[in-house]
């Protein structure tokens, strides 16, 4: 039954994520957390892993035959998260979890607020 879930899971950040543009840390890692009982850090480290495969190249192609995919600046974009994931993914390793959890709960809300606000 968790197989499924978690496959639905998957379904579910795909659909918004293409839709949307949004995936790991707003859907998966949340989701991961409260439904299957992971840790910050393992729900974090996972939602990582999803990211590994080509799990937005569908989307992306959608986007990309439309003329929608800026690739000099996605490519770019793409170099600066290479490194700026290894650097978030070393410095998370040394917070605790409880502090990495409310540390993501603030970014969710600002990132709300903003978004109703403005």
């Amino acid at each position: 039954m968790a197989h499924l879930g978690l496959f639905l899971l998957g379904i579910l950040s795909g659909t918004i994520g293409g839709l949307l543009g949004i995936g790991g840390a707003i859907i998966i890692t949340p989701l991961l957390i409260y439904f299957f009982k992971m840790t910050q850090h393992q729900a974090q480290g996972t939602s990582l892993a999803v990211l590994l495969p080509p799990i937005g190249l569908l989307a992306f192609l959608e986007y990309y035959k439309r003329g929608h995919v800026e690739l000099k600046i996605a490519f770019l974009i793409a170099a600066g998260f290479l490194l700026g994931g290894f650097i978030g993914g070393y410095i998370a390793q040394y917070i605790p979890d409880i502090i990495l959890r409310k540390i993501f709960g603030i970014f969710l809300l600002v990132v709300a607020v903003d978004m109703i606000i403005s």
